[in-house]
């Protein structure tokens, strides 16, 4: 079965994929992912591809393995500090990212997540130290500074998506 990158339009087997350690390593971290930050991430793992040749699995699985734990942890650490990471931060530094590339301020090929990490904790930095309002049992800090665009779909479909995951939870506990 044939299937086709939505980013870069390359074509695949999906056999060859699940066949190849490296390909399959990959496909499997991105489930384990899984949700609205899964397509920010490829999008973000081909600023990695060098000019004139392909990103080339075992690459991307390592480039993959670097962030995962920290996308589970939901912190970073940069500079000897540590910055909360959750989902939507994650979203955010992507999308971020991958607006600096497409207006001629970031350099590809990417050589580390430097960048990206000084994206989270920039973010992390504006909501850490202002009020955060609490609705439903949940807290929901605020975004000062103008550090979040205004309509950010990705962002704001992460947070609804964030905001379904707390009710259900609620609604099950309260079920029991």
């Amino acid at each position: 079965m044939k299937t086709r990158c939505p980013c870069c339009g390359a074509e695949n087997s999906l056999d060859a994929l699940i066949a190849h350690e490296q390909a399959r390593q990959s496909l499997w971290t991105l489930a384990n992912i899984g949700g609205a930050m899964t397509l920010g991430l490829v999008k973000y793992l081909g600023l990695f591809r060098p000019n004139k040749s392909a990103l080339s699995q075992a690459r991307m699985a390592s480039l993959m393995a670097e962030l995962l734990p920290d996308i589970q942890a939901g912190q970073i650490y940069r500079n000897g500090q540590s910055y909360p990471a959750p989902v939507a931060a994650w979203a955010y530094a992507f999308n971020e990212v991958l607006s600096a590339r497409d207006s001629g301020r970031l350099k590809t090929p990417l050589k580390s997540h430097g960048y990206l990490y000084e994206i989270i904790a920039g973010w992390a930095g504006n909501v850490a130290s202002v009020p955060v309002s609490i609705n439903d049992g949940t807290a929901t800090p605020a975004i000062i500074g103008g550090s979040r665009p205004r309509g950010s779909k990705v962002v704001d479909a992460v947070q609804q998506l964030e905001e379904m995951k707390n009710e259900q939870a609620t609604a099950q506990v309260c079920q029991r």
